[in-house]
């Protein structure tokens, strides 16, 4: 099977009908989040890479096919009509890293509609999910005001995909390093890691631990110092730091406790030793409102975040849609209550002051507007380069950096709310009568008798 088969199953049945009524005409979805979760500012838009990776990819091939018939109780030869199936189609995107906010298409996706619709799980789980992290990650180096941020988030995200994610999102937003071997190696991250706690307890003492360690390790290494009496941990890498002369460099890690306490006994008896060079670490559940607090009193120099921040534990799901605002040319919508959307292709423009306007693919940008969706893939190929995460990670900063202040509290945080143009507007309520004049026409004629 391929990933075309990862999907659910109504993606399946509705496309069979589609092709069965030949509906095939061009259809445009829309991906978009409805509303901010709490206490967000700001989105950073994430996953469209892999997203576009998928549907370059996309074919549904003959195992594929008896997956769907296995699936729907039914034999290969009725989903024949699926075999071969490609994405052809086109993708207009918000590049990844750019800062969005609540009701703005991150992507919209223009294909055949049988197309459009079987790839619509996949696209939204990896932007739903990437965007949640780049988000979360964000926020703990705005926290951090500076101090280097690393990832421990692998062993607790939901899948080494996600992990792999959570890593690579993270540098794109300003972390320093990531524990994850496998994502540093690929995206070209500094590695970071110390040593467990059951390190220490394998070795008779701290200080035979602690010696082994640098034994093996050359240059400078840190040191886990609270897997007994902390204080005393710390007593212990002092001495074997200055003995080895290995300061220059060097740090101890703070894992629990009251890391704010102990971080302050912990530079008293470093800099009592001669040792001021000589960095902590803290670790520990630690997220952004964690940091907040630490980095207003706490010597930390350096924060090792990793559940909380690794699977977005406040706020781990977006309240995000794919949904249809074109077919075969012709505008719609949903009127459903809480969940109307507006119709037609769009496009969003960025104003000073993030006073954001969602427009018509077509119309002209309102003054100093400038246009975020882009044309990344067309025909089922992507049509510009992959960026590389230092270009991601500048369109974050750029973004950032005209973001209004009250966006970027970590507590309490105002988002920015986008506006919709004139035209927009006009155009929906034209839909949305439209909508319900055929309905009232439906519903007169049901009722003659």
């Amino acid at each position: 099977m391929s990933s075309a088969t990862t999907t659910d199953l109504y993606e399946v049945t509705m496309a069979m009908s589609y092709l069965r009524e030949g509906m095939t005409g061009p259809a445009t979805f829309s991906l978009f989040v409805r509303d901010m979760p709490p206490d967000r500012g700001f989105l950073v838009a994430a996953g469209l890479e892999s997203s576009l990776d998928f549907l370059s990819g996309f074919r549904v091939g003959p195992e594929d096919v008896d997956a769907f018939a296995s699936a729907l109780h039914r034999p290969p030869r009725d989903l024949a009509p699926l075999l071969g199936l490609e994405f052809n189609g086109q993708v207009r995107a918000v590049p990844e890293g750019r800062i969005v906010l609540a009701g703005e298409p991150l992507l919209e996706v223009t294909a055949s509609l049988p197309q459009a619709q079987l790839v619509e799980s996949y696209v939204l789980n990896q932007v739903n999910h990437q965007t949640t992290i780049a988000s979360k990650a964000a926020r703990c180096v705005l926290a951090a005001a500076g101090h280097p941020v690393v990832d421990f988030s692998l062993r607790r995200t939901h899948g080494p995909q996600a992990g792999f994610q959570a890593a690579r999102l993270s540098a794109m937003v300003g972390f320093a390093g990531t524990s994850n071997v496998a994502a540093a190696t690929a995206e070209g991250l500094p590695a970071v890691g110390t040593m467990a706690h059951s390190y220490i307890e394998a070795f008779g003492t701290e200080e035979a631990a602690f010696r082994a360690f640098a034994r093996c390790h050359p240059g400078p290494v840190t040191l886990l110092v609270d897997t007994y009496d902390t204080e005393e941990g710390v007593r212990v890498a002092a001495r074997v730091l200055r003995d080895l002369d290995r300061a220059t460099g060097s740090a101890i890690r703070l894992d629990s406790g009251d890391l704010g306490a102990l971080a302050l006994r912990a530079r008293a008896i470093l800099d009592a030793a001669g040792l001021p060079d000589v960095r902590i670490v803290a670790s520990g559940g630690l997220d952004e409102y964690a940091v907040d607090s630490l980095v207003r009193s706490a010597p930390i120099d350096i924060y090792a975040v990793g559940t909380r921040v690794g699977v977005s534990a406040d706020a781990p799901y977006l309240d995000s849609a794919y949904k249809m605002v074109e077919f075969d040319g012709r505008p719609v919508m949903k009127l459903s209550s809480a969940k109307v959307t507006a119709p037609g292709q769009k496009q969003v423009f960025r104003c000073p002051g993030y006073a954001d306007v969602i427009g018509l693919r077509d119309e002209r940008p309102p003054d100093e507007g400038v246009p975020l969706l882009e044309t990344v893939m067309r025909n089922g190929r992507r049509t510009v380069e992959r960026p590389t995460l230092r270009r991601s990670g500048e369109r974050f900063h750029a973004d950032l950096a005209g973001l209004p202040s009250e966006a970027l509290r970590i507590r309490t945080p105002v988002a920015p709310r986008a506006v919709t143009s004139e035209r927009l507007t006009g155009l929906t309520g034209e839909v949305r009568r439209h909508i319900e004049d055929e309905a009232l026409a439906a519903a007169a004629g049901s009722a003659k008798p």
